[in-house]
């Protein structure tokens, strides 16, 4: 007989059936309404199931939508993890920063899925603008649990950015970037000094340590201004048919 708490043999058999692929990325999942019945057990339960399988980054919850299996973190070593001022230094340019707000507040909805943790919890909250030459390059928004970094208000963000602080506490491990294009919303357009009809590069990161999931941020970027690279090896069966070419 399995004397483990329910919640985590809830868990396990999720977990199970994504590695095993009985669900794939991007499928939805049964709702929680669908796991009582099938486990018989309280909504609580279920609920606790899966945000610890958010916070490892097996499942994405998006409101009024359904959980999702999540699709697969880019791994990357920890010098891949860019901090924004080195970038800025590197091209032989001044960095500053301004920070905006520095609290704590209640996750809201939407946090609280991205973290992998209850509604309303505490959390930690940072609005920081990045400068290139005095120019705004990067509006930075960034959730931690309080849990995870307990000093998190304690820094001096113009001294140190929030993706350095991070390092510097955790060996980040992997990362999730979801880049779209948006128009900016209003504080967007105030603090990057950016006309409302001008398109921003928006980037939402999900930071992990291990199965330890670390921060959530959006990162804007006015779309004259910035670029994002990326560079890949190829797996040497699809490098050899393009050389054959």
């Amino acid at each position: 007989m399995d004397h483990r708490p329910r919640y985590q043999q809830i868990k396990q058999f999720i977990g199970d059936a994504i590695r095993k692929q009985s669900y794939k990325a991007g499928d939805k999942i049964p709702t929680e309404a669908e796991l009582v019945e099938q486990f018989a057990v309280s909504r609580m339960t279920v609920n606790k199931a899966l945000r610890d399988l958010v916070q490892e980054g097996l499942l994405v919850r998006y409101p009024g939508l359904g959980t999702f299996v999540a699709p697969p973190k880019a791994e990357s070593p920890l010098a891949e993890v860019r901090n924004i001022a080195e970038e800025v230094r590197a091209r032989g340019h001044q960095y500053t920063s301004l920070v905006l707000e520095l609290n704590e507040q209640a996750a809201s909805e939407t946090v609280a899925m991205q973290l992998g943790i209850p509604l309303h919890s505490r959390v930690f909250h940072s609005l920081i603008v990045h400068l290139e030459n005095q120019l705004p390059i990067q509006l930075e928004e960034r959730y931690v649990s309080v849990n995870v970094l307990p000093n998190y208000l304690q820094q001096d963000f113009t001294q140190k950015t929030p993706n350095q602080y991070l390092s510097e506490q955790y060996a980040l491990t992997s990362m999730e970037h979801i880049v779209e294009a948006v128009l900016p919303n209003k504080h967007a357009q105030h603090y990057l000094k950016l006309d409302a009809h001008l398109p921003c590069l928006q980037v939402s990161r999900r930071t992990w340590s291990g199965e330890r999931l670390i921060s959530v941020a959006v990162l804007t970027h006015p779309g004259d201004r910035y670029k994002l690279r990326s560079v890949m090896s190829l797996p040497a069966q699809v490098s050899e048919a393009l050389a054959a070419r």
